[in-house]
């Protein structure tokens, strides 16, 4: 008998307001995954590249619409030149971009993401400079980063059936969602158990992203639920990971 490698445990209900079911993963929501970026994450190209530091950020952001691009263009205002390194990159030559499938993403420079500070940078910091901006002002980063980047590692599916009902699921990326290229990846972080070294659940941990992906009542349900699962039977009961199982 062959083993199932990718096997997740899940939960649904319906949405107490409209017609629609949400299916969400608890094998990721409630796993120790935990983003590495600058401790140990090696990127998303062909090949380990941890020294470069540029984590999911090679390829830049993939817009979901005009509405993204207009806050990225606001949010890039407020940027100051100790928290962008390629401020005048990004105000010379615009934030965005046409990749070779015809998809706007921000501007590359040097490979990467225009707002991705290098090593060596002395003014913020390495990292997104969307990310400096919201630490120095308090703000969430669901409020500052294009919504790509702040939504992954989760992802969200809507599919509506022949009579208008809605199946949203709320899962982990995986590989196939950044297309064809995501199978060539040297690395990606929910496949290995480098990544998974947090010290609290993700649903916990990602909770202002959860809530922005899936509203308010909706989260709080979910929440709600796995936090009484855990209190009523320990975590054991939950399906680890399979990043976690093969080791």
């Amino acid at each position: 008998m062959t083993e199932l490698q990718d096997v997740h445990e899940w939960v649904s209900f319906d949405d107490p307001t409209e017609d629609r079911t949400w299916i969400f993963d608890v094998t990721f929501l409630t796993s120790n995954w935990s983003c590495i970026f600058g401790r140990g994450c090696k990127g998303v190209l062909t090949e380990d590249f941890s020294e470069a530091v540029q984590g999911c950020c090679s390829y830049g952001a993939h817009f979901t619409g005009p509405d993204d691009i207009a806050h990225a263009q606001k949010m890039a205002e407020r940027l100051t030149p100790e928290q962008w390194q390629f401020r005048d990159e990004g105000r010379a030559q615009g934030i965005t971009q046409q990749n070779d499938d015809d998809e706007t993403t921000t501007l590359l420079v040097d490979d990467a993401c225009v707002f991705l500070n290098r090593p060596g940078f002395d003014g913020a910091g390495l990292g997104c400079a969307f990310h400096h901006l919201a630490e120095a002002n308090g703000q969430r980063h669901v409020d500052v980063m294009p919504e790509v980047c702040w939504q992954v590692p989760l992802r969200r599916i809507d599919e509506t059936d022949d009579l208008g009902h809605v199946t949203s699921t709320v899962r982990e990326w995986k590989r196939r969602d950044w297309g064809d290229g995501g199978h060539d990846f040297h690395w990606w972080c929910t496949d290995s158990d480098e990544a998974f070294v947090g010290a609290i659940p993700v649903y916990e941990g990602m909770g202002a992203e959860l809530e922005s992906m899936v509203g308010g009542e909706v989260f709080g349900m979910i929440a709600a639920h796995l936090r009484d699962r855990t209190r009523r039977q320990g975590t054991e009961v939950f399906l680890p990971h399979p990043a976690v199982r093969r080791h």
